[in-house]
């Protein structure tokens, strides 16, 4: 019976597993919980391949329980009576453990069927996702568990596992197999941490020499094609699409052009194309903002390019806007002002607009006192004229402060001057 390469070389013990020495190197908190037997409630949060899978199973089996494995995307609710029907019986004097894979896919009330059992101890859950589970599973949940988090396994951490499955794949022919020098290493670099998606291209390579006779020779052009494009862990749905972006906004704001391109590229790499542009646009005004005033329309430009362009060609106009916000001057003083104003608005502190600036372009206004006492300010020197124009609850707010940049500053020096003769 076929069995995949990944499942073979599973590990049976802590030691064995790859990576996550954070949590399972000698002095590591979850090696240290699992080794003591008396394991609670475990939530692992982390990419595929990491080992989540694996070390729940290694956990399970300290337990002594009867251990039982769904897949969140499938199981349902009578999957999970069906198995606490068992909790307090023969069958399960003790309780039972349950390995729940993908939780995030479970709505509410999944969840909550496991709540009671899990308070009393009779069902020790150990759940995996690959999002984030403080958005996608309850709070309740979350309080009876606790979380950790997987890494994606290293480089180096990866090489002796591709090379032990090539040596595995190897005892099954019957000729000899040789390798051409960066084979494993091409492999391991390019899974993007992901163990599993190591091995698999593995079992790839092999497989591409199933009719072979005599001598296998694997090809580093051949692990190139199998590992292509792995690397780059990227979902635009999930948590890598938002770190990234977070990234790709934070490395501009830094005005490093570097990290900058960086990010970009491993966007445009998976293909999204919209997420740069809107992301482009949204720096323009909050981190350049009022310190470079003409970026919205530079970049602007960058980005309808970009949009006419299509990809690959649009990496282009797009590195270009990328490179001159993280060089442009910065001043986040546009958002600081309208946060502020907002603030003062949801927290209730508003007024009516002043009688002098209300509309008075109508029969009766004047009864009403609208506009009554306005000053034109373009009928005066330099065009201003002191006046109040916010509400009288917060004539004496101040949301706006002039950047430290040079063109704010020159801005600042000329309404100084200018309203210092008013």
């Amino acid at each position: 019976m076929y069995q995949p390469l990944a499942d073979r070389l599973r590990p049976n013990s802590i030691d064995e597993v790859v990576g996550q020495r954070h949590i399972l190197g000698e002095q590591g908190v979850l090696r240290r919980i699992i080794q003591g037997g008396n394991i609670p409630n475990l939530i692992f949060y982390g990419p595929s391949g990491t080992g989540k899978t694996t070390v729940a199973e290694i956990a399970a089996a300290q337990m002594h329980r009867p251990f039982h494995r769904l897949n969140a995307t499938t199981a349902s609710l009578a999957d999970i009576k069906a198995i606490t029907a068992d909790v307090g019986t023969l069958l399960a004097p003790e309780g039972v453990v349950l390995y729940l894979d993908e939780i995030q896919y479970f709505n509410k009330k999944q969840q909550q069927s496991l709540l009671e059992f899990m308070e009393t101890g009779k069902l020790t859950l150990i759940a995996a996702t690959t999002e984030n589970p403080y958005f996608y599973i309850y709070n309740a949940v979350l309080s009876r568990a606790t979380v950790f988090a997987f890494q994606p396994v290293s480089p180096e951490e990866v090489l002796p596992v591709v090379l032990r499955g090539i040596r595995e794949m190897s005892q099954d022919r019957q000729g000899r197999v040789r390798w051409e020098e960066g084979v494993a290493e091409h492999i391991a670099r390019s899974c993007g941490g992901d163990v599993r998606k190591a091995l698999n291209a593995v079992e790839a390579l092999f497989a591409a020499h199933a009719m072979d006779r005599g001598e296998t020779v694997l090809t580093l052009a051949e692990a190139q094609v199998v590992a292509q494009r792995s690397a780059n862990r990227y979902d635009r749905d999930g948590d890598s699409h938002y770190d990234i972006l977070s990234a790709f906004q934070k490395s501009v704001r830094g005005s490093d052009p570097d990290a900058a391109v960086h990010y970009l590229a491993r966007l445009l790499e998976a293909g999204d194309l919209i997420s740069p542009c809107r992301r482009l646009m949204v720096m323009a005004s909050e981190d350049v903002g009022l310190a470079y005033p003409q970026a919205v329309a530079v970049v602007k430009a960058c980005v309808d390019s970009a949009n006419m362009l299509g990809l690959p060609e649009a990496r282009i106009p797009l590195a270009q806007a990328a490179i001159f916000l993280a060089t442009a001057p910065k001043s986040n003083s546009a958002i600081l002002a309208v946060e502020g104003a907002l603030a003062d608005l949801r927290a209730g502190r508003t007024g009516e607009v002043p009688p002098h600036l209300r509309d008075a372009h109508y029969e009766g206004a004047a009864q009403l006192g609208h506009g009554t006492g306005y000053q034109y300010a373009h009928g005066y020197p330099n065009h201003y004229v002191k006046q109040q124009y916010l509400p009288d609850a917060l004539k004496n707010q101040t949301y706006y402060t002039y950047g430290e940049n040079k063109t704010e500053q020159a801005a600042k020096q000329y309404w100084d001057r200018i309203k210092g003769e008013g």
